[in-house]
């Protein structure tokens, strides 16, 4: 299509909308632009962009998906022992929906945690013996026991956590961060992802590129996914046949081409697509260097634990995490399948608390010996709860628990988080919220307060709406638990 029927069907609006891509140019002149002055210009320009001085410069998220169980895990309940198979009484169930494979049970009988809790650390924080690692960082983390959401079934509740919203499409977290604080390391993504397979449950629930998607902000905003194997990143490597500088003289043609494409229809993806491609060129050297653990000390390998050796476990990706965030790589999406446990929980728990419990202490560990952690906010949890009811037969060995979006357990540490508090209280069934409640949003909120920005202000104009991740409703970040 020729410049002149193109211009033909631009309407006013897209008009406006273009003419403020004009600063994309300004973007464009930094790619080909590798010395250290135009990198301090663009460092300089992030600084600028945030609302106060941020806490923390990047994220590590470690998404446990499938929902871990606060009861086995975090929130200490000593009462429930008296009350193992008594029926949930009415009036703490106070008629709140169920999922459809709990709510043809003729009885729900409370089951206690098959699983001994103790206090560790100078802040005396209960956790289930499950968690021996995590109870080494104690003093490290605020957990928060008072979080819940609106979702109820897995999908739409880990794309609220994600997006700020149930509904596919909207910008992810992770996305939101790259927009608002922009590359760190011009050789690697803004934002990465990581996906770890669970032993604890085999059939899991899936996960979805969307989840790490841009939505309305451009699409360089998005998570690139690092895989396992030879090619961390698809289609990355050269062609046989193909040198360096084969490919070096093919994308500058190819960004020729581009550029007098978006001089001609100002479309903002453009500029995006010449972006990847010269990111992907310095990816193909920068990656393999980030994955290669061969330089690492042994004592760090040991202390990730064994799987750490393993390409594509939850460990690895732990350690890649950490080697991201000395990269200043500004957000890291780690997810961690397996936690959906309707069934056999005892058994299946353990798999994946013996997955995640050492990896995630070491690190925190990690963080902070090498001065990272005060500027690198970590989050740990999953997208709701479960239900102190056993779904199914209950026998000596085993049980399960169902869906719970009223009250589950989460924890945070590093930038702009205050360590060694426990925050929020649930009632003796670890079924509703009686102190201090957290709202997914309101998690959103305070993680970009902790980045430097107000919450209602890092928005976008879509359709005639501000989007934003922490949605239209009133929310604030949680003070009580800020440094």
């Amino acid at each position: 299509m020729d410049t002149i029927k193109f211009a033909q069907q631009i309407n006013r609006r897209d008009f406006l909308q273009r003419a403020g891509c004009s600063l994309g140019a300004v973007a464009l002149g930094l790619l080909g632009a590798q010395d250290a002055t135009a990198k301090n210009t663009e460092d300089a320009i992030r600084e600028v962009a945030t609302h106060f001085a941020p806490r923390a410069k990047r994220v590590i998220y470690l998404f446990q998906s499938g929902a871990p169980t606060q009861l086995e895990t975090y929130d200490y309940k000593p009462a429930l022992t008296d009350l193992n198979m008594t029926e949930l009484p009415d009036s703490i169930r106070m008629g709140q929906r169920l999922t459809g494979m709990t709510s043809g049970q003729a009885n729900f009988p409370v089951v206690a945690s098959r699983f001994k809790f103790k206090q560790h650390g100078q802040s005396g924080m209960w956790l289930s013996e499950l968690l021996p690692h995590t109870g080494t960082i104690a003093d490290d983390i605020c957990l928060i026991r008072s979080m819940h959401t609106e979702a109820i079934n897995h999908d739409p509740a880990v794309t609220f956590f994600q997006t700020g919203s149930q509904l596919a499409g909207r910008p992810s977290m992770g996305a939101w961060v790259a927009y608002g604080l922009g590359s760190a390391n011009q050789n690697l993504p803004t934002f990465t992802v990581l996906v770890s397979r669970g032993t604890g449950r085999l059939g899991t629930q899936p996960l979805y590129d969307r989840l790490w998607g841009s939505g309305v902000l451009p699409g360089r905003h998005q998570g690139v996914k690092l895989r396992t194997g030879k090619e961390p990143v698809l289609y990355l490597a050269n062609p046989a046949g193909c040198d360096t500088n084969t490919r070096r003289q093919m994308l500058d043609q190819l960004r020729d081409l581009n550029e007098q494409k978006y001089n001609a229809v100002q479309d903002p993806e453009i500029l995006t697509r010449i972006e990847q491609y010269e990111l992907a060129f310095r990816m193909q050297s920068a990656v393999p260097e980030l994955t290669d653990i061969s330089d690492e000390p042994e004592h760090i390998l040991e202390m990730y634990g064994p799987d750490v050796r393993r390409p594509g476990t939850y460990a690895r990706n732990c350690l890649l995490a950490r080697r991201m965030a000395e990269r200043d790589v500004r957000f890291v999406q780690l997810y961690h399948m397996g936690w959906d446990h309707h069934d056999n929980l005892p058994d299946h728990l353990g798999k994946q608390c013996n997955d995640t419990d050492q990896p995630s202490a070491a690190l925190i560990t990690d963080l902070k010996q090498r001065g990272l952690l005060d500027e690198t906010l970590v989050i740990w949890g999953g997208e709701f709860g479960r239900t102190v009811y056993s779904q199914g037969k209950v026998t000596d060995t085993t049980y399960g628990r169902d869906h719970h979006p009223r009250c589950f357990s989460l924890w945070m540490a590093g930038g702009g988080i205050k360590p060694g508090i426990t925050h929020g209280t649930t009632d003796d069934f670890s079924y509703n919220i009686v102190e201090n409640p957290v709202h997914v949003n309101d998690l959103h909120a305070t993680v970009l307060h902790c980045l430097g920005f107000d919450h209602e202000r890092l928005s976008v104009k879509h359709q005639g709406l501000d989007v934003r991740l922490s949605g239209v409703e009133e929310h604030h970040p949680v003070k009580a638990i800020l440094a």
